[in-house]
């Protein structure tokens, strides 16, 4: 039960470093292959064209790969996430599937009754669902909050 959160962890960890190392290598190649084909190409408009020309022909050329970067980034954080959703519904899913955590939550219910549970999973869900709330209006921090 808890090797597979230990494992998931693991797998996602890896996923990241993986990730982030793949994209400071590309950082790194595309400076240096930016960097020749800009002056190739600066030196070339300018010739046949003039300054002005010549550097915007090379901001073009910049603006076009920023572009294509971006994209191929943001496709490979929606599979990662994509992927991280599948994972979680599958764990929780295992959990419920779990003959043993059914067995220990019966157990839990016998041994602390029905009649005292209730309180407490009452005041467990206030605090789960002030704790998501808070998360959730964590992601949204450039966001005011409306005058009272």
């Amino acid at each position: 039960m808890f090797q597979r959160i230990i494992d998931d962890m693991k797998t996602s960890t890896g996923e990241v470093m993986r990730q982030t190392s793949l994209a400071a290598a590309a950082v790194l190649l595309l400076l240096v292959a930016a960097a020749f084909l800009s002056a190739a190409l600066f030196v070339a408009v300018l010739d046949r064209y003039g300054p002005i020309e010549a550097c915007l022909a090379v901001a073009g050329l910049f603006l076009a790969a920023s572009m294509i970067a971006t994209s191929l980034y943001l496709a490979r954080k929606r599979q990662i996430e994509r992927r991280a959703a599948e994972r979680a519904r599958s764990t929780a899913h295992a959990f419920l599937a779990d003959p043993v955590m059914v067995a220990t939550g019966i157990q839990v219910i016998r041994a602390i009754g029905v009649k005292r549970l209730l309180p407490i999973l009452a005041v467990g869900g206030l605090a789960l669902g002030l704790m998501a709330g808070r998360n959730h209006m964590s992601g949204r921090a450039g966001e005011q909050a409306p005058a009272e």
